[in-house]
């Protein structure tokens, strides 16, 4: 779709992706994929992604792996590959197919950044992919008595030599091969790089677009946020697919080990990457290293996120027109509900002390989270601020979701039953309907 061609749509997604581009800028994000990736063909949109998320100013670690592209070098030497517990062991022969995998992946993927095609969004990024011995690794020796040879482990990230890359526009590209003080070569799981590079690094995200889909708890419903202790729990049940479960193992261990976000989405879908960091519900699974949504007490630093919120509603009319002074001054008043930073609800709650009641005004709840209950818990939070204030009835005026309050207690009333002061301040203009609740 051309902004054009229903410039209304574009301009409410415009503002509604705003909040994430103010928070993510000059954050550091490590992304990491498989070789199916590229085997797939989805290379060159995940590079128009990634050099999206670069121009809005986010700092980008690219992880790569090359499993499928192993295999292809030993199948064209007629060696088969050999594993132990699901890791490979790798042999003289599977290490130098390792490199060569790997060589070959680093310059497609160098290749793809370098697009500067007219009306893509890679024209006129000239992006700078730096790579390099990065990864310091050991060797994982033996294990139940079988030596996994040149297979190793991250043990240090080249922090002190990425950060200034970073912080000069560039972007960093790290390959699934690490490095021996002694010169040794060692063939490492992306995954692992990539945990070792978000924990050294301190990211802000941790992303793998994987080739797995959408994840689903035993009972089939599709897992979009969980903690990490939920996370355990989801391991426990042992209801994930092997791929799925170790990318999801990954993730928790770098969520405990200081990452505050850890992502895991299908590149099946295009633009899974935007999609997951730029919407409310995203199209993947987040694990988090702690739980992201509050339902709060508003305070001044808020007043921008509310207003974002309620005009469009002032707009057509749902809501009465506030400025930002009247919410400034009442913003003690307000409750909100906010996810990783961004508000996407609230309502208000004012005192009228000498009739024992409280009038909830200005519940609004944004469109990209309505249907999950928000409404709801706004209000059952409000009912619980009055009870604790010592009210006794909870009255509403509205001109379009009186059904909405019907079905949740409230009753019918008359101008008559509202405190004497809410009286004079009715608006005849609107005629709103009266509704109260019973505490």
């Amino acid at each position: 779709m051309r902004p054009m061609d229903n410039p209304t749509q574009f301009v409410a997604w415009l503002r509604s992706v705003a909040p994430y581009i103010h928070a993510f800028r000059g954050k550091t994000f490590v992304v990491a994929f498989p070789g199916e990736l590229v085997r797939a063909g989805a290379l060159p949109v995940l590079a128009h992604d990634l050099s999206l998320l670069h121009a809005l100013g986010i700092k980008v670690v690219i992880v790569y792996g090359s499993r499928p592209q192993v295999e292809e070098q030993l199948a064209l030497r007629n060696e088969e590959s050999r594993f132990h517990n699901g890791l490979r062991i790798t042999d003289a022969v599977a290490l130098e197919c390792a490199k060569e995998a790997a060589g070959e992946l680093r310059l497609d993927i160098e290749a793809a950044f370098s697009q500067g095609l007219p009306n893509t969004p890679m024209a006129n990024a000239a992006i700078r992919v730096i790579s390099g011995n990065f990864v310091v690794a050991r060797p994982m020796g033996i294990i139940d008595g079988v030596d996994l040879e040149h297979t190793g482990l991250a043990r240090k990230i080249a922090y002190e030599t990425i950060h200034p890359i970073l912080d000069n526009g560039g972007l960093v590209l790290l390959s699934p091969l690490g490095f021996s003080p002694t010169g040794e070569v060692f063939n490492l799981a992306m995954e692992d790089v990539a945990v070792a590079a978000a924990i050294s690094l301190r990211a802000d995200k941790l992303i793998f677009i994987t080739e797995t889909p959408m994840m689903t708890d035993a009972g089939g419903t599709a897992i979009h946020e969980v903690s990490v202790h939920q996370a355990q729990a989801v391991m426990e049940s042992a209801c994930l697919p092997a791929d799925a479960a170790y990318y999801f193992s990954n993730a928790i261990r770098a969520c405990q080990s200081g990452v505050p976000r850890a992502h895991i989405v299908p590149f099946s879908t295009d633009g899974s990457v935007l999609l997951e960091i730029f919407t409310h519900d995203g199209v993947g699974t987040m694990v988090s290293a702690q739980n992201l949504e509050s339902l709060r007490e508003a305070s001044i630093e808020d007043v921008g996120g509310i207003l974002r919120l309620i005009e469009p509603l002032e707009a057509d009319g749902t809501l009465v027109k506030r400025g930002r002074e009247l919410i400034e001054r009442e913003v003690d008043y307000f409750s909100v509900i906010e996810h990783d930073g961004v508000i996407f609800g609230c309502a208000a709650l004012y005192p009228f002390p000498a009739e024992k009641m409280a009038e909830m005004a200005c519940l609004t709840v944004s469109p990209d989270s309505q249907a999950q209950g928000d409404g709801e818990r706004l209000l059952k939070h409000l009912e619980n601020r009055a009870r604790a204030a010592g009210f006794k009835k909870l009255f509403v005026l509205t001109t379009r979701a009186a059904h909405w309050f019907l079905k949740r207690g409230f009753t019918n009333a008359s101008l008559d039953d509202l405190p004497k002061d809410r009286q004079n301040m009715y608006n005849w203009q609107r005629k709103s309907l009266v509704l109260i609740k019973n505490l």
